[in-house]
């Protein structure tokens, strides 16, 4: 059985360490997986959004604060992530930018549960529990900026 420091780790870089770090940048309202949440990576159990590993890069997604930057952003990420890298280079991608006067998002206190299940239903219709770290209660508040995507459309024969 795995504990979850080793869970944390992907080709040597500790997720959470690597999160926690991005999310302690001034300049950084919070992490961001993407339009459909495809930027992440895939714990057990659990997905750490905006954050991708691969052999020779760390890419990071994020939500910049209003006013802040793009050069000072990106130094700032990369200054915090130089040690926990693993050699990697750092690729800084800002996909949005904060309201002004948004509350930037808070790192979880040790008061606060590591954790909430939430259901989710399998292809076959079965319910499973997922563990999902730090889910959120209420609305995100939704990015500033996303682009609105149609999920159907209605064409009316002309006669």
């Amino acid at each position: 059985m795995t504990s979850p420091a080793e869970a944390a780790l992907v080709d040597g870089v500790d997720v959470d360490a690597v999160a926690a770090a991005v999310r302690s940048c001034p300049a950084v309202h919070d992490l961001d997986g993407g339009r459909l949440g495809g930027v992440a990576t895939y714990l057990p159990g659990r997905r750490v959004p905006g954050i991708r590993i691969e052999d020779d890069r760390l890419e990071v997604h994020v939500r910049g604060v209003w006013g802040q930057p793009v050069g000072e952003l990106a130094d700032q990420i990369r200054s915090v992530l130089a040690a926990l890298s693993g050699g990697r280079i750092i690729d800084v991608v800002l996909t949005d930018v904060a309201e002004p006067g948004q509350a930037r998002a808070q790192l979880p206190s040790s008061a606060e549960p590591a954790a909430t299940v939430a259901p989710a239903v399998l292809a076959d219709g079965t319910v499973e529990q997922w563990t999902t770290p730090n889910a959120p209660v209420g609305p995100s508040g939704g990015n500033s900026s996303a682009a609105t995507i149609p999920t159907a459309a209605e064409t009316r024969p002309t006669s």
